[in-house]
């Protein structure tokens, strides 16, 4: 039986909605749009009426926040605590002060700003959550940016293959991608590439039976401020774009989330990266910036 795919516009990217079982692709797209909603609802930097910015508006106040949210922060936080702070959901300001301050569409549209500011992560430890109340110091602003996606994936995945009474489903979000119910008898055939928007844009194709996979670029999502580029990697020490060892990293994990988490922290490690992704025994291909690749672990060599 066919697969049936469905695409749509989300999260500001692209989500991918993929079931082994074409007549119940519509009961999985509606999970996944729902899941979604939530997600943006409670974790959108970018949104007035979004329990985020409640929450960075509240900085050095007691915030009640709902089960969503706080789902979201304590995988942000384990994140953080497992790269040693590589990825760190602290760099809101940072990321602003980049000239980030708006949807990505409305970023680039609106042309190059004039300047930028350099703003290092507050740091992840100034976050605290105890009972569903989040408390951290005035200043801080917190960006989900780079787990949120990840973390909305591996939820829809698994809501869109309850609704479809557990057939296999695949949920790719802007190139992180999770897995849910019986794969087809080949995996999931998916293009690991610099970038999913383009369909030519090369890459390998690997199959995917179970887990989560998740693909960081500095390729994508640049702009213009103060006569430099940057990029939405940002290293949160320096309050800067990561340097550019890597122009793409994916990695392989049994969760989108934690697929994710390696493949950011690849990024802004840079040339220490391999090592660092060797020891945490996840599969990875690294592009660097002249084009050439290096896999780590177990991640499969080209076929021709």
């Amino acid at each position: 039986m066919p697969i049936a795919t469905r695409a749509f516009p989300a999260l500001g990217s692209t989500a991918q909605v993929c079931v082994t079982d074409p007549a119940l692709l519509e009961p999985a797209v509606a999970a996944v749009e729902d899941e979604l909603a939530q997600i943006d609802l409670a974790c959108s930097r970018f949104r007035d009426d979004s329990e985020l910015t409640a929450l960075n508006r509240a900085a050095g106040s007691p915030f009640a926040a709902s089960p969503l949210l706080v789902e979201a922060l304590e995988v942000a936080l384990r994140a953080a605590e497992l790269t040693d702070g590589d990825v760190d959901p602290t760099v809101g300001r940072a990321i602003t002060g980049l000239g980030w301050d708006c949807d990505f569409s409305v970023l680039v549209s609106r042309g190059e700003h004039e300047r930028f500011q350099v703003v290092p992560a507050a740091g992840w430890r100034s976050i605290a959550v105890a009972d569903s109340v989040v408390e951290m110091p005035a200043g801080i602003e917190i960006d989900l940016g780079a787990t949120a996606k990840a973390f909305a994936a591996d939820r829809a995945a698994r809501a869109a293959s309850r609704a479809a009474g557990n057939a296999g489903v695949l949920v790719n979000l802007g190139g992180d991608l999770a897995v849910a119910g019986p794969a087809p008898a080949d995996g999931w055939s998916v293009l690991v590439t610099d970038d999913h928007r383009t369909a030519d844009a090369g890459g390998q194709t690997i199959a995917v039976r179970t887990g989560g996979l998740a693909t960081s670029s500095t390729t994508v999502r640049r702009w213009r401020a103060g006569g430099r580029e940057h990029h939405h990697i940002v290293d949160p020490r320096t309050g800067l774009a990561a340097a550019e060892v890597w122009r793409t990293v994916s990695v392989a994990a049994a969760t989108c989330v934690d697929a994710n988490t390696a493949s950011t922290a690849a990024i802004v490690r840079g040339r220490e990266a391999p090592s660092w992704l060797e020891r945490t025994g996840l599969p990875a291909r690294l592009v660097a910036l002249d084009g050439s690749i290096l896999r780590v672990g177990d991640w499969p060599g080209e076929t021709p």
